[in-house]
C-alpha cells in the first residue's frame, strides 16, 4: 500500500470515528480513490504526500476542468481533498497545508423548480390510487407525508425510529446533518397516515425503523428516492420530482402563506439563515409571474 493510499485510509477511519454519515464517507472514499488513480498513471506509485504541493493540486484541478465535469461535482471533490489534507496537517503528517489555497469554482445560481401545492398535493393524495398496486401504499402515503409535511430529508426521513415520534404532541426527533437533532411538528394527515402504516408494518427482527422494505429491515435512501420517483412519473407525469422537491415545495409554500424565515429555519434545521434565504427569491420570481399572467397593467398591447 502507498503512503497515499495508507493516509486516505486513516482519514476514512477518523471520519468514521467523528460519526460523519455513511454517505458523507462513501463521497469521501470514492473522490480519494480517484484522486489516487490520477497520480498513479499506469499503475505505478503515487508520490509521497509531502510532494503533492499547491503545484501539484493545480494540475489535478485542471484536469478536473478538462473534463468538464459540473462546478457542484468539482467542489465535492476538492471538500474531500480540503478535508483530507486538513487531518494530515493536523497529524503533522505534512508541514503545511496547500489544499487551503485551491480556489473553488462559482456555484450558478440555479433556484429549485418547485411545483405548486396543487401538484404537490397531488403527487401525496396519489399514493391511495388503486390502480398503481404498489405493495405497501400505507408505507408511500406516510413517506410523502412527512418529506412534504416535515420538509425532512431523504436521510431524515429513512432514519426515523419508532421512539422518535411522541404521538400525543405530535413532535418527531429528527437527526440531521452532523448528527444535529431538532424536533420538527407533524400534523394531522401525517398522523392519520402513521397509524394506517403502523397497523400493517411487519419488521424483521424487531427492527425498530419507521420505514421497512419489502425484506422488514430498514428502507434505504435509494428505496426512498424510487418511490418517489414512481409516484411522481406516475401520478404527476414528472419523473424530475425527487425527495428534495418536495422538502423545497415544504419551505416554498410554508413562505408563501405568511410564515417567517426564522421559522421555516428551525423547521428545515439549517445552520445559516443565508439558506434559508433563497427561498424567498423563489416567492418572489412566483409573484412576477403572477402578476405578469395577471395584472392588466403587466401586459403590452
Amino acid at each position: 500500500m502507498s503512503e497515499l493510499s495508507a493516509a486516505i485510509e486513516d482519514f476514512l477511519a477518523d471520519r468514521v470515528r467523528r460519526n460523519d454519515s455513511t454517505h458523507t464517507i462513501r463521497n469521501y472514499g470514492g473522490d480519494l480513490a480517484e484522486f489516487t488513480e490520477y497520480f498513479s498513471p499506469e499503475g505505478n506509485q503515487p508520490p509521497a504526500v509531502a510532494e503533492l504541493d499547491l503545484l501539484v493540486l493545480r494540475e489535478w484541478l485542471a484536469h478536473l476542468y478538462d473534463r468538464q465535469l459540473k462546478p457542484a461535482t468539482i467542489r465535492r471533490k476538492l471538500a474531500a481533498i480540503r478535508a483530507l489534507f486538513r487531518f494530515l496537517s493536523r497529524e503533522h503528517r505534512i508541514s503545511s497545508d496547500p489544499a487551503r489555497l485551491l480556489r473553488l469554482p462559482r456555484m450558478p445560481k440555479m433556484l429549485p423548480e418547485v411545483p405548486n401545492a396543487e401538484v404537490t398535493n397531488a403527487l401525496v393524495e396519489g399514493t391511495g390510487r388503486e390502480d398503481l398496486e404498489r405493495p405497501h401504499p400505507t408505507r408511500d402515503r406516510l413517506l410523502m407525508e412527512l418529506l412534504y409535511g416535515c420538509g425532512l430529508r431523504v436521510s431524515e426521513a429513512v432514519g426515523l425510529n419508532l421512539e422518535d415520534f411522541d404521538r400525543t404532541e405530535r413532535w418527531i426527533r429528527v437527526r440531521g446533518k452532523g448528527k444535529k437533532e431538532r424536533q420538527v411538528p407533524f400534523g394531522s394527515k401525517s398522523a392519520e397516515a402513521m397509524e394506517k402504516w403502523l397497523d400493517v408494518r411487519r419488521p424483521a427482527q424487531e427492527s425498530r425503523a419507521l420505514f421497512l422494505n419489502h425484506r422488514g429491515s430498514r428502507l434505504s435512501d435509494r428505496g426512498a428516492r424510487n418511490i418517489v420517483k414512481f409516484y411522481a412519473s406516475y401520478v404527476t407525469g414528472d419523473s424530475s420530482i425527487h425527495p428534495h422537491t418536495l422538502r423545497h415545495a415544504f419551505a416554498t409554500h410554508l413562505l408563501s402563506d405568511g410564515a417567517d424565515l426564522r421559522s421555516i429555519q428551525e423547521l428545515l434545521g439549517h445552520g445559516r439563515l443565508s439558506t434559508t434565504q433563497k427561498y424567498t427569491q423563489i416567492s418572489l420570481e412566483q409573484l412576477v409571474r403572477v402578476y405578469d399572467s395577471s395584472h392588466p397593467r403587466a401586459k403590452s398591447d
